[in-house]
């Protein structure tokens, strides 16, 4: 790694791959990174193929989601430009936070953030607009440090494109006050082996979730497929926010 790119992660607060522990290293070494099974079956290689660029679009609860099968297996992951993404969503979708670097604004030149990203961090999902040959040449960084590069909205030359269709919350006809499970109806589409259309319907939070609902808005219908991690943590600080209030 450059000793520019070394500057640009410590700045972060990020180490560089080669810094991080001897047993992150053992379980991150593979050529494909692993995700929960019904994604899987949506990806060619059946996980996240080491150097491979992948688009999301419709859904952060997507997002991360890619995110919590490596992560649980000990690699390190970053998102980048997303300020309304936060540590308790990604933790309600399963990715292990204590490996996961939130940048939310990366300034005005984005460009050399990421690309030391990708020189340390197994997986950096990217949501900044960038210029189409700022794009390809940090997919082609992705490619040569062996970084899964995950891009939130269109990429040029993506070798995965993944969509969210739909999303649901589960209906609220039993009277309960808190939501329990959240399905996203998810199109695959891409390069080469990826080029056949493939869905799936994904579901998060088969255990309840202890959230109440806000008074006055919607209890169950069809809501903007990037609405699921935020609202999340929208309902957490009102519930923290309503604890703290004396009796």
């Amino acid at each position: 790694m450059s000793r520019s790119a070394t500057a640009s992660l410590s700045e972060l607060g990020v180490n560089p791959a080669s810094e991080l522990t001897s047993t992150t290293t053992d379980h991150a070494t593979g050529r494909v990174l692993p995700v929960r099974g019904d994604l899987a079956g949506l990806l060619p290689w059946g996980g996240l193929r080491r150097g491979s660029t992948v688009s999301v679009g419709g859904s952060t609860s997507l997002l991360l989601a890619l995110l919590a099968g490596a992560t649980a297996d000990g690699c390190w992951a970053a998102v980048v430009g997303l300020p309304q993404v936060g540590v308790l969503a990604a933790a309600e979708l399963g990715v292990s936070v204590q490996r996961l670097a939130l940048v939310p604004s990366p300034g005005s030149d984005p460009g050399p953030v990421i690309a030391a990203l990708l020189d340390g961090i197994d997986l950096v999902a990217v949501a900044c607009p960038l210029p189409p040959s700022l794009a390809r040449r940090l997919t082609a960084r992705a490619r040569q440090r062996r970084a899964v590069l995950i891009a939130f909205g269109s990429w040029p030359s993506a070798d995965v494109e993944l969509t969210a269709e739909s999303v649901r919350w589960n209906p609220l006809d039993d009277g309960a006050e808190t939501l329990r499970r959240q399905e996203i109806s998810v199109r695959s589409g891409g390069r080469g082996s990826a080029g056949k259309p493939k869905h799936v319907l994904l579901t998060f939070g088969e255990q309840e979730i202890e959230l109440p609902l806000v008074a006055g808005e919607p209890t169950g219908s069809d809501e903007p497929a990037d609405a699921g991690p935020d609202r999340v943590d929208e309902l957490a600080s009102r519930r923290a926010t309503t604890r703290g209030r004396p009796a």
